[in-house]
């Protein structure tokens, strides 16, 4: 037993060596110790889309569209997906965060870290009736029946992208910073597209309403541009990271961020390939009758379904991916530069394109692509397989968007 315990002791110490020393001790080639255990994350609200095959194209139905979109098999390495479009009150966090930071910007609200640079103090109360805040509430002649509300065309912020691409193909020639992009945006919903979208239409009490009461707080966010919805998957990844380093050290080195477009199909068909819905029939009518989605049915037909304008972000039932509202409610941005002809050329594996167009390019190089349909759409758009575009910074009552997050290792199967 005295012998057993010795030689346990000395197993002990020799593994302490190694691991303060790495393999210098041994001569072995045994890696390094020490490195950081890896659990993966399962984000809230949030489903897992496990690694397959994908055969994408247009369906029967959509003969013509054969010609430039030719049908072709691509992989698709697995991912995270919300399991909603992002709601109003989701965003709404979003916009009281830039908020606060605003204020806290005026009122001089910092604390110094560790390593000299300023941060919010975020523990501080803002007291909304200091003076100094005057600047963030409309003014003189803007203020509407001696309200007082916050000016939003103030709620601005910055967001950054590194542009993987152009540093592949630079071969480390130029300096870092220049593939580091950044740009600052509005990200207050555009809450005028309301009326904006329809002609001799009254519909003022959404552009009231939607956004802000709470009747609408888990109908999906829309009025969101393109950009917005990049700048708040950037805000998204921040704000996760800082709360995993501050509990456990562990950090996600992928960002949250809007679905490629053949990510976003491959989602929609929840394990059906080439089924045409979401729900895999082929038609928008279960057995008995009862519309399966938001959408517009007929002419002059909008509350049918059960919704009038949209509805609810988790109505009806969702795909076998446990996803909702894929089809109908609202279309969804995803990160996809729209071009006609992309499936003649585009990589079968995990297959994507992008292009960051700035205002001197034309509009069709604006062009961004929307998948889903919407509530005012027909029911040819709630296809798993329909392309269709908007410019990225354009704002719609019927375009939102929902976000997407790589899996990192091995299939979710193999834990």
């Amino acid at each position: 037993m005295k012998k057993l315990l010795k030689s346990l002791l000395s197993l002990s110490v020799l593994t302490i060596v190694m691991a303060s020393c790495g393999s210098q001790e041994s001569g072995q080639l045994v890696g390094v110790f020490d490195r950081p255990a890896w659990k993966g994350i399962n984000p809230y609200g949030m489903v897992y889309i496990p690694s397959g095959t994908l055969h994408i194209g247009p369906s029967d139905q959509d003969v013509a569209n054969t010609f430039v979109q030719r049908s072709r098999a691509i992989s698709i390495q697995g991912f995270y997906m919300d399991d909603t479009e992002i709601t109003n009150n989701e965003y709404r966090q979003f916009v009281y965060w830039v908020k606060d930071s605003i204020a806290h910007t005026y009122l001089d609200n910092y604390i110094e870290s560790d390593d000299g640079e300023d941060y919010i103090d975020w523990e501080m109360e803002i007291d909304w009736e200091d003076e100094t805040l005057d600047d963030m509430f409309y003014q003189g002649d803007d203020k509407f029946a001696g309200k007082q509300e916050l000016d939003v065309r103030k709620f601005e912020y910055e967001y950054e992208w590194y542009d993987w691409q152009k540093a592949a193909h630079d071969h480390g020639k130029s300096p870092r910073n220049t593939f580091i992009k950044r740009d600052k945006v509005n990200i207050y919903p555009d809450t005028l597209v309301w009326i904006r979208d329809f002609s001799y239409s009254y519909n003022e009490p959404m552009t009231r309403n939607y956004f802000w009461h709470p009747a609408f707080d888990d109908y999906p966010v829309v009025g969101i541009n393109w950009k917005t919805a990049n700048a708040f998957s950037y805000w998204r990844t921040k704000l996760w990271n800082t709360y995993r380093a501050g509990t456990n050290g562990e950090v996600n080195s992928e960002d949250f961020r809007l679905p490629t477009e053949h990510e976003w199909e491959y989602a929609a068909r929840g394990g059906h390939d080439l089924a045409p819905y979401p729900w895999g029939g082929y038609y928008t009518r279960n057995a008995k009758g009862c519309l399966l989605a938001n959408f517009k049915p007929g002419r002059g037909n909008y509350p049918e379904d059960g919704g009038l304008y949209t509805v609810k972000a988790d109505a009806y039932f969702p795909n076998d991916y446990g996803l909702f509202n894929m089809a109908g409610n609202v279309a969804e941005w995803t990160s996809t530069a729209y071009h006609e002809n992309a499936y003649a050329f585009l990589h079968d594996l995990n297959p994507d394109l992008r292009y960051d167009a700035t205002e001197e390019d034309t509009d069709a190089q604006r062009r961004k692509v929307v998948r889903g349909g919407s509530w005012k759409g027909i029911a040819y758009f709630m296809q798993t397989g329909t392309r269709h575009w908007e410019y990225q910074d354009t704002t719609k009552s019927y375009v939102g968007f929902r976000n997407a997050l790589t899996f990192l290792g091995r299939s979710i199967n193999d834990f």
